[in-house]
């Protein structure tokens, strides 16, 4: 009965205004002392051009877990200077990037693709932990964001492809277009990757032959084959999606 009713006591205590009061107080004196701790940092570096950045970079290195006072305190005084504080808090540690992201984004100090773009530059390893922040930040801009992350990054097209279509299946081929027609050359291994995620699925060759130039028709369907699908159901799928059947001849 006793421990019932400390139990009851430290629910009480942890929900009551006090206890809530409290805790606004302490963040509100961490804010000050980081904020002071900025400016002391800056003010050491005054002909830096770079002195944002190395001013983010540091306090982030010595307290990672603050990293969203950091950027709204660094934000607050530098709005226009959101590519150095992006750079210093990405180079204090890279695996912080979907923070990074989410917070930037959340203060609306520039366009969603700026943002990404940058970010997928300065850390093209985490382009699909950046992209997954920014489809959580507004999904209804899935396609906008991953055209941006794969245009900025080609070589993670893959990553960014394959991990998109994985956490949004519902999105597969809505993805597919945005990413054919953002690399055009790279269509087939497109195709295929999209294949591997979606076996069976005849509307991916469809929307694939539809997405891209005729003469990638035949190379799409032989690519839909060697996966798995059968050549008449694979042809038929590229006929449905707006080939000719004169670019389909001599399918292997």
């Amino acid at each position: 009965m006793k421990s019932l009713c400390f139990i009851y006591f430290i629910i009480i205590f942890f929900s009551s205004p006090a206890y809530t009061a409290q805790n606004n107080l302490i963040h509100t004196r961490q804010t000050e002392i980081l904020s002071n701790l900025f400016d002391q940092l800056m003010h050491r570096q005054l002909n830096s051009e770079m002195a944002i950045e190395k001013s983010v970079n540091a306090l982030l290195k010595s307290y990672p877990e603050k990293i969203e006072t950091v950027l709204q305190i660094a934000i607050s005084k530098y709005p226009q200077e959101y590519k150095q504080i992006m750079c210093g808090a990405l180079r204090a540690e890279p695996a912080l990037a979907t923070d990074v992201i989410d917070i930037i984004l959340q203060s609306n100090i520039a366009s969603s693709e700026d943002i990404i773009s940058f970010a997928v530059m300065e850390e093209p390893a985490y382009a699909k932990e950046i992209v997954n922040a920014a489809v959580s930040h507004d999904p209804l801009d899935i396609e906008n964001i991953v055209r941006v992350a794969i245009i900025t990054e080609p070589l993670m097209a893959k990553h960014v492809v394959d991990a998109t279509m994985q956490s949004y299946p519902e999105k597969v081929l809505d993805i597919l277009v945005v990413a054919i027609q953002a690399l055009p050359d790279q269509v087939v291994n497109i195709v295929r990757d999209t294949l591997r995620l979606s076996p069976d699925n005849t509307e991916v060759v469809s929307v694939a032959i539809n997405s891209s130039h005729s003469n990638k028709a035949r190379e799409i369907v032989s690519t839909a084959i060697k996966s798995g699908i059968s050549q008449e159901t694979a042809t038929a799928a590229a006929i449905a999606g707006g080939a000719k059947e004169a670019d389909l001849v001599k399918i292997d």
